[in-house]
């Protein structure tokens, strides 16, 4: 890969001709229509989450006369350039020019038009150091998985993002990361993220493929349509809200797309699972409400999911000590099971260690964590029970 060292381009010049896109957070041209700003294989506008500090920095640093460090550009053509590095602060930079947003000066919010003429000058005359590079689509797309963008690590679909360029990738990001979608809200109670951060984009791809994103998106990087990766999207939100009427911020995250392979054949009554859901949120003894919702999926079964709360150490002892009491009276064991049986534990008495609490009735239907529902079992015993 070649480069070249470019000392004289201005602001002014790279913002000459420059245009944001509101709705895809993208810094689109500059340079006279010379410079593509956002390639495809570069991540959304970052720079304006959070409050937009990093933004308001990338301006200040130009009025203090502090480097903005290196900018790379890849030249693709004759005059023809598109940012590898550097695409948050020159958008920044456009952003402001044209007015997008405020800085604040003394306490006083000011945007470019209002600044004083000396202040505008040091900004529009200001010189960026910027490397051309000239080199093959893998050496240009090796290089720029590689570096570090402005300080903030590309993240593993921003990533597939670059490697995987092409008609697909310009329309999946076109839909899923896009933060103007009057759909994100939707998505948001089941998805974890951000559209400007491609979480919506890496989960759609990552359910469609059953995990392999990177195979899928190989396979399908030339097409000009994503429609089996909207519908089956799709498909497994309308599932998830169709099952559950209630929407809990535990949902948040969750493996629906896993959730809805395994159990989407069967049928639900929403009424019932709504009920079920509101019974379990209320239930002390549940400790992880995430769980909830695959427990209730799987038919009620796998309490492991709740991490149902277990006997406290003193209820443990104290049936401990009323279980040992009457059973050495009766010279027999005091595990109710081997007391029963026929084996040679019938009459051994176990120490605490040996033992563990048991519910009479299964908390599953219906039995609590309290003193009368607990019975001590040795260890054989007690995981021989299971959920009976």
């Amino acid at each position: 890969m070649d480069t070249t060292l470019r000392t004289e381009i201005t602001v002014a010049d790279i913002c000459d001709g420059f245009v944001y896109n509101q709705l895809e957070g993208k810094g689109l041209y500059g340079l006279g229509g010379k410079l593509t700003i956002q390639p495809e294989y570069q991540r959304n506008y970052i720079y304006a989450d959070g409050g937009g500090k990093k933004e308001a920095a990338v301006i200040h640093s130009l009025l203090k006369g502090y480097p903005l460090g290196l900018i790379y550009f890849n030249k693709v053509a004759e005059d023809q350039f598109e940012v590898l590095d550097g695409q948050q602060r020159i958008t920044s930079i456009g952003r402001f020019v044209t007015n997008k947003f405020a800085i604040m000066d003394d306490g006083n919010p000011k945007n470019f038009d209002s600044l004083p003429a000396d202040q505008k000058a040091k900004i529009l005359e200001s010189k960026l150091l910027i490397y051309e590079c000239e080199g093959t689509e893998t050496e240009i797309k090796q290089w720029f998985e590689t570096i570090n963008i402005a300080g903030i690590p590309l993240n593993s679909q921003e990533l597939l993002n670059a490697i995987y360029s092409g008609p697909f990738v310009t329309l999946a990001k076109a839909e899923f990361s896009n933060s103007q979608n009057a759909n994100i809200q939707k998505w948001s109670a089941y998805i974890k993220g951000s559209a400007n951060r491609q979480d919506f984009l890496e989960r759609a791809l990552d359910w469609v493929s059953k995990g392999d994103i990177g195979g899928y998106m190989s396979s399908h990087r030339t097409e000009n349509n994503i429609n089996e990766l909207k519908t089956y999207f799709n498909t497994v939100i309308d599932w998830v809200s169709s099952v559950f009427r209630d929407v809990e911020k535990d949902m948040k995250g969750l493996e629906w797309g896993r959730l809805y392979e395994q159990y989407h054949s069967k049928s639900y009554d929403p009424a019932k699972v709504s009920a079920e859901v509101q019974r379990l949120y209320s239930d002390p003894y549940v400790n992880k409400h995430r769980g909830i919702f695959e427990y209730i999926l799987g038919g009620l079964h796998d309490s492991k999911l709740l991490d149902v709360r277990v006997f406290i150490e003193a209820t443990k002892k104290s049936v401990y000590a009323k279980q040992t009491k009457a059973a050495e009276a009766n010279s027999e064991s005091n595990c109710p099971l081997c007391a029963v049986g026929h084996a040679s534990n019938k009459s051994r008495i176990w120490k605490f260690a040996e033992m563990d609490a048991d519910h009479v009735s299964a908390w599953s239907k219906g039995g609590g964590s309290s003193a009368k529902n607990c019975q001590m079992l040795c260890v054989t015993h007690n995981r021989a029970k299971g959920n009976r």
